[in-house]
């Protein structure tokens, strides 16, 4: 089984707030003690983190879920409850993570430490002595601990390469790779040898290096699906060049040109950004027979098809068996890659926007609907939220939520729905009766 994992789907769970305590100051000397109860901690929140030991997202295959702690609950003498510590989560630099519903980007990670919250942590309930007033000098309210924020999350590894080597299977990508670098890739005299990238480290003579990426060969259909280059194309995004190579010699009975045609309709297919990126064309196995013969016709045909535009991709003749033509290649890569700048990923619309982890103003504040059994049901995110602090062990705290309901205008707009005296209402699976 291949160890090169590069997308995963996970779940992320941020801890609960801890909740408030309910306490009363009883000193012998101290005849009035009043409120004593302190705040809940705040709950862990789950950070992900760019490791740069990390190559592959392995680590996620058995491991989907991820769950921060909750914090402490309140304690006597107005001491706050602990908050937990926030579940650090490493990822392999040139992980993409997106939120599996909207498919939004919420980061990019790529540099050694980089960090993004992917779900906060829930705020801890305030203590009954919080609560306190002239009017109310002993309350017994006290809050339940926010809940922590809960996603599912989509990650995919797009690594970190300034090359990408692109081509048909069995034209001599892994090869190359193997002669200009120490990389170890396996090659064979079939199809897909290579079935993950292989990724190495080129230093030319004048002392320039670069990274360079050898993916699975594509064929025809490949941004389709067909073959195994649809499940790395990715790859190539974060590339700044392309090396393009073709089997110059024919060795499989294909047209040189037709395949240069082929494979850029499928880059163009998966990401017509993809195009933008300069190409150097590698024309291979020149020590062959006939591959003098196809290179000439091929440069003929290229001429025809860049004969409207100023430049045209530079062809390199090499032999990746012999080693030679290699130095012309490196240098001009090595040239190409210092005028050449990163490539945008994502624009503005694929970008989640900044998240506020709390209310939405512009949300409303609570949804009334029916059940099939006629009972009234409420929801909505600032609803729910208070009714899953509110403690419904005291009575104050019960009376409390009864008001905030009433302040919301919650009562008012069942009357107007037709909610009569007795009708049920239920808040997730909790119900009452409603009272006109």
């Amino acid at each position: 089984m291949s160890m090169f994992l590069d997308s995963a789907k996970v779940t992320v769970k941020a801890g609960r707030g801890g909740d408030g305590m309910v306490a009363f100051r009883r000193e012998k000397y101290v005849p009035n003690g009043g409120p004593w109860g302190g705040d809940g901690g705040r709950g862990g929140s789950v950070i992900f983190k760019v490791d740069e030991g990390l190559r592959t997202l392995m680590d996620f295959r058995y491991n989907r879920i991820f769950k921060a702690k909750s914090g402490e609950k309140g304690m006597t003498k107005g001491m706050h409850g602990h908050g937990a510590s926030d579940l650090i989560v490493s990822i392999p630099p040139g992980t993409t993570v997106k939120d599996a519903k909207t498919g939004k980007v919420i980061a990019d990670l790529v540099e050694q430490g980089q960090e993004k919250i992917v779900a906060h942590g829930g705020r801890g309930g305030r203590g009954n002595i919080r609560f306190a007033t002239p009017r109310n000098p002993a309350p017994e309210i006290a809050e339940n601990g926010e809940p922590g924020e809960e996603r599912e999350l989509l990650l995919e590894l797009k690594i970190l390469a300034d090359v990408g080597i692109v081509g048909f299977p069995s034209v001599g990508k892994s090869t190359l790779l193997s002669v200009i670098t120490a990389a170890k890739p396996k090659i064979g005299a079939y199809h897909f040898t290579t079935i993950v990238p292989n990724i190495g480290m080129v230093r030319t003579k004048s002392g320039e290096s670069f990274a360079v990426a050898d993916l699975p060969g594509l064929i025809e259909g490949a941004s389709q699906g067909l073959g195994l280059g649809i499940q790395f194309l990715r790859h190539i995004e974060r590339t700044r060049v392309i090396w393009h190579m073709i089997d110059m010699a024919a060795t499989e009975e294909r047209d040189p040109f037709e395949d240069y045609l082929a494979i850029n309709k499928e880059l163009e297919s998966y990401n017509l950004r993809l195009m933008e990126r300069p190409q150097l064309i590698i024309a291979n196995k020149m020590d062959m027979p006939e591959a003098e013969e196809n290179l000439a016709v091929f440069r003929e045909k290229l001429d025809q098809l860049y004969d409207e535009f100023d430049e045209k991709p530079q062809i390199f003749p090499i032999s990746g068996i012999s080693q030679s033509g290699l130095n012309p290649l490196l240098d001009a890569t090595a040239d190409l890659l210092d005028h050449t700048e990163d490539f945008l990923l994502y624009t503005e619309e694929d970008m989640e926007d900044e998240v506020y982890y709390g209310f939405d103003d512009q949300a409303p504040e609570f949804i009334i609907s029916r059940d099939d059994d006629a009972t009234w049901v409420l929801s909505g995110d600032k609803l729910e939220k208070l009714f899953v602090m509110t403690n419904f062990e005291r009575d104050e705290s019960i009376m409390k939520f009864s008001r905030q309901l009433r302040g919301m205008g919650v009562d008012e707009a069942l009357r107007e729905r037709g909610a009569k005296d007795g009708d049920l209402v239920r808040i997730g699976n909790f119900e009452f009766e409603f009272v006109d």
